[in-house]
């Protein structure tokens, strides 16, 4: 059984100032259809975020019905997709029995009856082949039940709890224990954020498994591979081999810009995983950091090279100077005006201003007082310096209530 792993594709997100991410999922899309059918991948496993958003736009899900009609033409027999934290169950599950009937297998949240979450996938022969426990995206209503009271410690020590159970029980599910003493396989989903995993700047703090909660002990033996999403970054989870992120197929904030993209196909012989390669993802589109003096970004705007690239590369620029502020934007306006927007266009651009030390008491000629704009910050990073006028005993709960509010907002 021939097997790939993807995830966070985050379909229809906007990136800074509201420049959509179409054609560069559309490229990914094309050039994962003709994956899966020149490796004769059998099985995909989608494991979190088809979407950006719960209520995504039209073209986000013409892209993802598109690709899974496509798909109809390829040696894939199914396609197991789960929901993640940005998704709405309830987008992705309304088609799920039409979808059934194409050997697409869609669980956007923990169903109604537990064992549902079990999947066993035919073989090329029509017989058992592999098992799939297919676990979503796991909310706080999944997971535990609320104790009014609670401390923040006692609350996050019940969702490590309520995770690690969830696992156990469908480990236990009776055919998925059966049919792994008759040689099968068995592969679990999940999307969570798991201890010692190294996350970017673009992933939401997941309030259900936050903090690194989830370890690798937490998965039962029985599980031959964990493929796991929400995180961006393609990483093995505690040393483990065969637990792992698949990464984003495209990168979705600019701390992602120095670690490449990758799909992850799986080769199962005699009920357990043989080879394990990582397929990378051809990048259709740069995004950059240019940040320096003055002298030194303009050199690197006017000197890039975008060759390779289907679509212009995208820019943040941060300069440090001792100028002032109108300098600096009149110099750096005056070079973006002149780029070529088909190789290169500036998405942000901020100014440190550099300022001399001089002895305390000594006045400056000229000092303008520097002050942060809100766009360097996250919107947590906000909302923790403003609870730094709230008494300290409340802060925690707060943070964690603002946290579960993020789960559901699309990407700014």
């Amino acid at each position: 059984m021939r097997i790939l792993h993807t995830a966070d594709w985050h379909l229809g997100q906007r990136f800074i100032s509201g420049h959509e991410r179409t054609d560069e999922h559309r490229h990914f899309l094309t050039w994962l259809v003709a994956t899966v059918h020149e490796q004769a991948v059998e099985v995909l496993v989608i494991a979190g975020d088809v979407f950006d958003s719960g209520s995504p736009a039209n073209q986000a899900l013409e892209l993802y019905y598109d690709f899974l009609l496509q798909m109809q033409g390829t040696a894939c027999r199914d396609i197991v997709v789960v929901g993640g934290n940005h998704d709405s169950p309830a987008t992705l599950n309304a088609p799920a029995r039409l979808l059934r009937h194409l050997r697409v297998h869609v669980v956007g949240c923990v169903p109604d009856c537990f064992e549902d979450q079990v999947l066993v996938l035919n073989d090329a022969a029509g017989q058992p082949g592999l098992v799939v426990c297919a676990v979503p995206f796991l909310r706080d209503r999944d997971v535990r039940l609320s104790v009014p009271g609670e401390t923040a410690e006692e609350r996050e020590a019940r969702l490590r709890q309520g995770i690690a159970d969830h696992y156990a029980r469908i480990a236990e599910v009776e055919h998925v224990w059966q049919l792994k003493a008759q040689g099968l396989p068995v592969l679990a989903t999940g999307h969570l954020y798991a201890a010692g995993a190294a996350p970017s700047d673009s992933e939401r703090t997941i309030h259900v498994g936050n903090l690194g909660q989830v370890t690798a002990e937490h998965f039962p033996e029985v599980f031959d591979y964990v493929a796991l999403g929400h995180l961006h970054r393609p990483q093995r989870v505690g040393g483990r081999e065969h637990i792992r992120y698949s990464g984003s197929p495209i990168a979705l904030s600019f701390s992602e810009i120095d670690h490449g993209k990758e799909v992850l196909l799986l080769d199962f012989a005699a009920g357990k995983l043989a080879t394990l390669t990582a397929l990378p993802v051809p990048g259709t589109r740069r995004l950059l950091r240019f940040h320096g003096g003055l002298e030194e970004v303009v050199a690197l705007l006017v000197g890039y090279d975008n060759t390779g690239y289907l679509l212009p590369a995208w820019v943040d620029v941060e300069v440090r100077s001792e100028r002032t502020q109108l300098e600096v934007a009149d110099a750096l306006l005056a070079v973006i005006q002149a780029l070529d927007r088909k190789q290169v266009e500036v998405l942000a651009r901020r100014h440190l201003r550099l300022v001399q030390l001089r002895p305390l008491g000594e006045p400056g000629e000229g000092d303008e007082p520097l002050t942060p704009s809100l766009h360097d910050f996250t919107e947590r990073q906000v909302f923790a310096q403003r609870l730094e006028s709230e008494p300290e005993a409340g802060r925690a709960e707060l943070l964690a209530a603002f946290d579960e509010l993020l789960e559901g907002m699309p990407h700014a």
